[in-house]
């Protein structure tokens, strides 16, 4: 069980096919129900959405307050959607809960029960859902334009009953529990601006054309969400981290907190990840475990700007301890289980961002004279060498997989941008040039790739709470893409963050969530 919250790793999908929420007998007849299009319950109308071949049906018990649908359709997915929808018309911010239970035993894993706000009825709208799959899965689907391929971000939480999507702003919210106990944040977030009056409601599709499946929906409530009083608490910070393949649409999320924690590493074997969280350093098993310290003994005020040596043995930390240096950042190496923290800048402040290949030289960004350049010094400690000299801010630095390069970003032109030079500072030149601020270059470890950071064009530095996107950038078509939109930045993807067989990356998310008086 994950810590916090109590979140289950995916190496409990096999269980969760048993479970697929709370199971019930499977029912023969179906229950009767009206036809598509008449009020029920608290919902003006239900409908069958997108290309159904077996017309689906929505029953109210108004003794049990339940609703049962019977949904058809090949799936919820890609750039249509087939199932039965029981709705209502809303806008502002609003809220949609309910526990979801399918009926019978077996069926397509992929089947759905689903809490939903939708922009329109068309089978392609745009729209995000809270959904409950047939072997257990929770996770928040959206689709950001009409007619566009669906994502989502998947939850590692089985063992869910009851789910809620909230709505405030342009910020979608999923919430889990289990029975009646406490809804808690299950990570899951994305901002998807829907405007004027949408659809809120409940619904099933079968994932299978040619069959139909049940779901029983309880304890159901929406409601229109007030703005927070004058003198409400302020927002809760919640973390999550969260993996992402980059041939995927697919997030998962591995653990939530309610606290600021930063700055995936992933372990050379593949099996940890890194990251920071109160000035300590945690070590998170991906596929089961709690995070615990990695104990850096007088190091306690490690910041987000940490990683792995190449071999996977040494761990530079960016430390701000050190009272003589007037709590500035600096850097040291500890062993990567633990152990006596070993200092190498004598200059501060100075935050590590990059190894060579070799293991033999660190890159850092140091401030010097009111000035942040880029330095290198090698691992067992001396003189820095200072590469950038340009005026104005420069950070970031990485060397490139086969050392040929430093990569980093820099405001030179006017807006932060990414810049690659030799090693000995020679031959700069600039690598993106658009209208984003793009910051934290990570090349994959097979060189074909690099992940940026990029914040909007009026965003100075790299604050915290922003809007940003992860973006993709081929090195050897020099195209970008889009891997994601998320509310982040500082602490989001600031050090190297890849997976071992360049296949994912690593990251951190945020939320502002109402507080608790």
């Amino acid at each position: 069980m994950r810590a916090g919250f109590g979140i289950v790793t995916a190496t409990c999908v096999l269980s969760a096919v048993a479970i697929a929420g709370s199971l019930l007998p499977d029912l023969h007849p179906k229950p009767h129900a009206a036809a598509n299009g008449g009020p029920v319950g608290m919902f003006e109308s239900h409908t069958d959405v997108g290309k159904v071949l077996h017309p689906g049906t929505t029953e109210y018990d108004a003794t049990a307050k339940t609703y049962t649908i019977t949904g058809s359709g090949n799936n919820m997915w890609m750039t249509e959607d087939d199932f039965q929808f029981a709705w209502k018309k809303m806008s502002g911010d609003v809220s949609v809960t309910a526990n979801i239970s399918f009926y019978g035993v077996g069926g397509n894993a992929h089947r759905k029960g689903v809490l939903m706000i939708r922009q329109s009825l068309d089978g392609d709208s745009v729209y995000v859902d809270a959904a409950l799959h047939g072997n257990g899965l929770t996770a928040l689907q959206y689709r950001e334009e009409k007619g566009v391929n669906t994502k989502d971000i998947e939850s590692n939480d089985f063992s869910t009953q009851r789910m809620r999507l909230e709505k405030r702003g342009d910020f979608f919210y999923l919430y889990l529990g289990a029975g009646s106990s406490d809804l808690h944040p299950a990570g899951a977030s994305i901002r998807l601006p829907i405007k004027g009056d949408f659809y809120v409601g409940i619904g099933v599709c079968s994932h299978d054309k040619d069959v139909t499946e049940t779901a029983l929906f309880s304890n159901v409530e929406v409601a229109a969400l007030q703005p927070p009083a004058s003198d409400a608490p302020k927002p809760a910070l919640y973390s999550t981290l969260e993996t992402l393949a980059i041939t995927s649409d697919t997030r998962h999320v591995l653990y939530v907190a309610p606290e600021k924690f930063e700055a995936p590493n992933w372990s050379r074997d593949g099996k940890t990840l890194l990251f920071n969280r109160n000035g300590r350093i945690l070590s998170l098993p991906i596929e089961s475990g709690p995070a615990r310290i990695i104990d850096t003994e007088s190091a306690t005020q490690c910041n987000n700007d940490h990683g792995l040596s190449p071999d996977g043995t040494l761990l530079a930390i960016s430390d701000n301890s050190s009272a003589k240096d007037k709590n500035e950042s600096v850097i040291y190496i500890v062993p990567a289980t633990g152990g006596s923290p070993r200092r190498i800048t004598q200059g501060s402040p100075s935050y590590w961002h990059g190894w060579s290949p070799d293991g033999q030289t660190l890159a850092f960004t140091g401030q010097r004279n009111g000035e942040f350049d880029i330095y290198t010094i090698l691992a067992s400690g001396g003189d820095e060498t200072r590469l950038t000299t340009a005026p104005g801010l420069d950070d970031g630095p990485e060397f490139s997989p086969d050392g040929k390069y430093i990569y980093f970003n820099s405001e030179r032109t006017g807006t932060m941008q990414i810049w690659r030079m030799h090693p000995d500072g020679t031959a700069q030149e600039q690598v993106t040039n658009d209208e984003w601020n793009n910051w934290f270059p990570h090349i994959s470890p097979d060189g074909k790739w690099m992940v940026i950071l990029s914040f909007e064009k009026d965003v100075k530095g790299h604050p915290a709470n922003q809007n940003v996107m992860l973006r993709l950038m081929s090195m050897s078509e020099k195209k970008i893409k889009v891997l994601t939109r998320l509310f982040g930045g500082q602490g989001t993807i600031n050090v190297p963050s890849w997976s071992p067989d360049s296949t994912s990356i690593a990251f951190v998310s945020y939320e502002l969530l109402p507080g608790k008086p």
